[in-house]
């Protein structure tokens, strides 16, 4: 790879990294001051492994909406479109161990919730496509291995 690119994860050697992980992918600040943090939030292993679209969907619905319980710091949390992980955009929030946290009491909230939220043809645009217990087995995953989310190429950052 020889130019750089316009988007951060562009530039990210995704042979390198071992999933999982999170880890700062970007900061903007906007020109009254505030300043967003994206988050890569890297479930599966890049071109090794991927989750499946249904538990990826539902687990996009529950992370956006339990997370929120947490903290009202919260912009935007998406799924990546080679359904790897996730970017979670958070506002004025720059504790990296807070986040951690905050990843970590959602993925527990996802244990044990009984429905997926906004699961309907009103509130999503593709409710068929949907699984709980995809979801929940994808958060506690990544919950097993939370001693290594901050090993974003294996070894301590």
């Amino acid at each position: 790879m020889s130019n750089k690119m316009n988007v951060e994860s562009f530039n990210l050697d995704h042979t390198k990294v071992k999933a999982p992980y999170i880890r700062l992918a970007d900061v903007k600040t906007g020109e009254h001051g505030d300043v967003i943090h994206k988050y890569d939030m890297r479930i599966c292993q890049p071109n090794k492994d991927h989750m499946q679209m249904p538990a990826l969907h539902s687990l996009e619905h529950l992370m956006a909406e339990l997370s929120r319980n947490h903290t009202d710091k919260i912009v935007d949390i998406s799924p990546m479109g080679c359904q790897t992980g996730f970017y979670i955009a958070l506002l004025n929030h720059d504790d990296y161990d807070a986040v951690l946290g905050l990843v970590q009491n959602t993925l527990e909230d996802v244990l044990i919730a009984t429905e997926v939220p906004a699961c309907n043809e009103m509130q999503c645009g593709w409710a068929a496509s949907h699984s709980l217990e995809g979801a929940k087995e994808i958060a506690q995953g990544f919950l097993n291995r939370r001693d290594e989310w901050h090993l974003i190429f294996g070894e301590p950052s």
